[in-house]
């Protein structure tokens, strides 16, 4: 069985019960495979990036395998707007999207996109078809427009994000795919040596007294960090870590720093 969410955002639960925690979220439009149907609670396989969590059985909006296919197959405009309301076409059903959320079917000319068999009306920025060379710009500017949201573990929405869902959110709407975890993220790209190599855009990882992999943030301009701790925060970077601007202290150690944005 295959799905794709028509609600503004899903929560995707790391066990089938209300109680367990939070791990990821699927946004509006974001598709999946049914990977096991409960009674109750369905497990499932995200396409965007294979994430697998549980979420309730009864928010599963079926598609069919050859949709799943097109979907997977076929690049679809992202919204980049922080926050949009869409109205169903026909319909008095109005609500809020966020920045993120995939689009199928969009139509420009109309201004309508189709998530199964149900239209609606999007006025707003999306994403379409737009060059590599662009890209570093928007994820930066992305970045800035979370500025202040609230951490959320598993989060991916201005209402709550994690890190590594804001690293994942932006580079998204940049056009670019990306790992949802951090330690996932660091595997990825061409690895650099310094700070002041950094071009805006560029990833910096950091690591606990373990050696895990367990904090990431967008690197900006001046040795500055756009990241997510505690909320969307810009501070400050060099060789040792990340220097918290309001206490006056380094709270994550620097591991290492990646380039995933193709020159």
């Amino acid at each position: 069985m295959y799905g794709i969410s028509d609600l503004s955002s899903i929560p995707v639960r790391t066990e089938p019960k209300e109680k367990s925690e939070m791990c990821t979220q699927i946004l509006l439009g974001e598709h999946f495979e049914v990977i096991e149907d409960e009674e109750k609670w369905c497990r499932i396989r995200m396409a965007y990036d294979g994430y697998e969590g549980w979420i309730d059985r009864k928010v599963v909006t079926e598609i069919t395998e050859k949709e799943y296919r097109y979907l997977s197959e076929t690049p679809q405009p992202v919204s980049s707007d922080i926050f949009n309301i869409v109205q169903q076409v026909n319909h008095y059903r109005n609500f809020l999207i966020v920045s993120g959320s995939t689009l199928p079917h969009y139509s420009k000319r109309k201004s309508t996109f189709r998530i199964s068999k149900t239209s609606f009306h999007i006025e707003g920025n999306s994403v379409h078809n737009f060059s590599i060379k662009e890209a570093r710009a928007r994820i930066i500017n992305t970045a800035l427009l979370y500025f202040n949201a609230p951490y959320l573990w598993g989060g991916r929405t201005p209402l709550g994000i994690d890190c590594s869902g804001l690293t994942q959110i932006t580079y998204k709407i940049a056009g670019i795919k990306i790992p949802r975890d951090a330690s996932q993220q660091a595997q990825m790209g061409d690895h650099f040596s310094f700070v002041e190599e950094a071009l805006p855009g560029d990833l910096a990882f950091f690591d606990n007294e373990e050696g895990e992999i367990v904090h990431v943030g967008i690197i900006w301009e001046k040795n500055k960090i756009i990241h997510s701790s505690g909320k969307v925060r810009i501070d400050n970077i060099d060789h040792a870590g990340i220097y918290n601007i309001d206490t006056k202290r380094y709270t994550h150690q620097l591991r290492l720093m990646k380039r995933l944005i193709p020159s």
